[in-house]
């Protein structure tokens, strides 16, 4: 349940989220792109914003384009749900291009000019005291539509398809090279903090959160620097070993990740299975604290990821949420 401040306005909504799944058929859904970046649930009122992740963490001076949202016109007070992306050469989000901003907690105007970010809204939760999360999804996007946000520097509202092939909005999809589709229940409420078959999420790229469980050492090039990353995934058991990735990564990215993992260094494996000795060898252990994404091609017979690339550190994401398939 939402925790409510004394204002009226809710203090924390936590996001809902899509479960994995094949594209529904049928009538009844509506049909979004899914956006490649960082989810973010903002509260805006008397001039004010705040954006929180789905770890409740507080964003609003990582991302200062979103105080853009206390121009809202009719100075509605509202909690909206959408994704921070920062577009790429073709104007599409770049997860990779993301990573320059997720890190700064106060970025200067340098970054700022170089990396801008802009704010995907597609949910509407509360507005001017009024709850809509028992508002069935397409009363919710009607009324998100009515709010003006088109007019907000770096806001925008993306498209929602009904009465349409779902197949279709993947094509365009791929065509365009976004991570994928989600289709929504158009009767749908919206269920806080769960994750609900009435989303369903259907990935065009396939990418896996991870735990870091410890590094090599790089050769050539990257000497002096990671070469590669180990990578598991909690079960029940413990920490499940699942391979190595290292591609993906740009300098800079790798002198970060030193400096977090250094200070997370132990002396012995953190997974309960064995990894394998030539992966095992100059190995550096840490503790498994720090959460990145993959993307993969496959998961070989043994449990292992297949032609992984690095995608970047999730900060937004606890250790606890990284989930196998």
């Amino acid at each position: 349940m939402p925790l409510r401040a004394e204002s009226g306005l809710p203090e924390l909504i936590r996001p809902m989220l899509a479960a994995p799944g094949q594209l529904p058929t049928g009538a009844g859904w509506a049909f979004e792109f899914k956006w490649d970046g960082v989810r973010a649930v903002t509260y805006v009122r008397g001039g004010r914003v705040r954006a929180m992740t789905r770890n409740d963490l507080e964003v609003s001076a990582t991302y200062p384009e979103l105080r853009a949202l206390a121009t809202l016109p009719g100075d509605h007070e509202v909690v909206l749900d959408g994704e921070i992306v920062a577009l790429g050469a073709r104007r599409q989000p770049d997860f990779g291009r993301l990573q320059a901003r997720m890190h700064v907690a106060r970025p200067g105007d340098e970054l700022l000019a170089r990396v801008p970010v802009v704010y995907y809204v597609f949910d509407l939760l509360h507005v001017d005291g009024r709850s809509l999360l028992g508002a069935p999804y397409a009363r919710r996007r009607e009324e998100l539509g009515g709010l003006g946000l088109g007019g907000v520097p770096g806001v925008r509202v993306p498209p929602s398809f009904t009465e349409v092939d779902g197949e279709d909005v993947l094509a365009v999809a791929s065509d365009y090279g976004l991570e994928g589709v989600v289709a929504k229940r158009v009767t749908s409420r919206y269920e806080p903090g769960r994750r609900s078959t009435a989303w369903v999420k259907v990935p065009l790229v396939r990418t896996q959160e991870v735990l870091i469980g410890g590094w090599r050492p790089g050769d050539g090039r990257r000497a002096g620097t990671i070469g590669s990353l180990l990578l598991g995934v909690p079960s029940d058991d413990g920490l499940r070993y699942v391979g190595k990735v290292g591609t993906g990564f740009t300098h800079s990215a790798l002198l970060d990740l030193q400096e977090r993992l250094r200070p997370l260094a132990r002396t012995g494996s953190p997974f309960v299975d064995p990894v394998p000795a030539d992966q095992a060898r100059r190995a550096h252990w840490v503790r498994p604290e720090l959460v990145g994404e993959v993307e993969y091609r496959t998961w070989t017979t043994d449990g292992r990821l297949r032609h992984s690339s690095w995608r970047g550190l999730r900060p937004d994401k606890q250790p606890g949420e990284v989930r196998l398939p």
